[in-house]
């Protein structure tokens, strides 16, 4: 713990001395090649003060060739290149506040194109606030109240800074899908979404002065799931929590497979299985099929996919050659309920009030 919360201070005295904090963050995988384009665009080394020379026309096209980095035709030094937008720029924003597009995807902040593997992989260097607006158009509808989005900002900013904390000195600290937290650059920012972060910039929840695991989903069905059952992660601030959202329409839903598909994913018959375990909230933790086999919870899950099968609190029943799912919630149910937090913003709880439920024992901690 000691050496987590002086790494995390390395972390802001650096971010200080550079008035804002980055992150990285893994892109889709472009194959052999790539083009990267923007206004003022220049390329250089990957590093933060490197010298960047201005790219003709605004635009490059990277390739894997022989084992090495090309630009535009002209074989390059090094395993990564990183490019900047704005090199022109005399606005306040400056250079690197330009958006680039790389790929099909348009963000703001660098882009890296290094060597990975076989091909090549681009990876977004961002300031953690762009990257944050961008998150939030991403991971939660803009409609809601927007203390829902202020709590959802705080969570996502623990939660990314703690991930920058378990990956420091790699290539990159997160991916950008479900996986870790969904990023789809300037496309998903939206003023209500900025507003959110700005409102909350650098504040984050702390547990004995380390950021928390800030873990979050759509719908818990109308009680969280602690950290140990949902994400095998005993912490004491994810525990079981009473909901709002278990009253909502959007925390219910049915799903009908066929014993076609059942025996397909499970390779099994499944006639017969039964739910032989759950957890106290409820949640499925073992399914026993007719051949005496039993399957996990998260496993079974996974094997019929996780958009059909939306969450583990389900009953299942079988309607001639169908099983009906029927269940509550949606996702894995630990941490910040995005339904529970607008209901409870729609009932004039703050953001603060909200992220206090859902993670008890969690502090406030302002970081710059």
């Amino acid at each position: 713990m000691l050496q987590r919360v002086a790494l995390l201070l390395l972390l802001l005295a650096s971010s200080r001395a550079s008035a804002v904090e980055t992150m990285r963050i893994a892109m889709d995988d472009p194959g052999d090649e790539v083009r990267v384009s923007g206004r003022g665009l220049g390329f250089g080394p990957d590093a933060e003060d490197g010298t960047f020379v201005a790219v003709t026309a605004g635009q490059a096209t990277v390739r894997r060739r022989n084992g090495k980095l090309e630009v535009n035709g002209a074989p390059v030094i090094g395993e990564a290149i990183r490019f900047r937008g704005g090199l022109e720029a005399t606005d306040a924003g400056g250079p690197g506040n330009e958006p680039l597009k790389a790929g099909s995807a348009q963000v703001r902040g660098d882009v890296v194109v290094r060597l990975f593997k076989n091909s090549l992989q681009l990876i977004n260097v961002i300031p953690l606030e762009d990257y944050l607006a961008a998150v939030l158009g991403s991971e939660m509808p803009v409609s809601f109240p927007l203390e829902a989005l202020k709590a959802q900002a705080v969570a996502a900013r623990t939660y990314a800074l703690q991930k920058k904390l378990d990956a420091y000195g790699a290539a990159f600290h997160m991916g950008s899908s479900v996986l870790h937290q969904v990023y789809g650059g300037v496309n998903r920012e939206d003023a209500k979404t900025r507003a959110a972060v700005e409102a909350t910039r650098g504040e984050v929840l702390t547990y004995d002065l380390a950021p928390i695991e800030a873990y979050f989903h759509a719908s818990c069905g109308g009680h969280t799931e602690s950290g140990q059952d949902a994400l095998q992660r005993n912490l004491p601030y994810l525990q079981p929590v009473d909901c709002p959202c278990g009253k909502l329409p959007a925390s219910r839903w049915t799903a009908t497979l066929s014993e076609a598909e059942l025996r397909g994913a499970l390779k099994s018959a499944p006639h017969g299985m039964r739910v032989t375990g759950r957890t106290p909230t409820h949640r499925v933790t073992r399914v026993t099929l007719p051949d005496g086999t039993a399957v996990d919870g998260v496993t079974f899950r996974r094997k019929l996919g996780y958009t059909r099968l939306k969450s583990l609190d389900f009953d299942v029943e079988a309607s001639g050659k169908n099983y009906v799912f029927t269940g509550r919630g949606f996702g894995h149910g630990a941490g910040l309920c995005q339904w529970g937090a607008k209901a409870f913003a729609d009932k004039g709880k703050t953001y603060r009030e909200i992220l206090s439920h859902y993670y008890p024992g969690a502090e406030f901690q302002q970081l710059y």
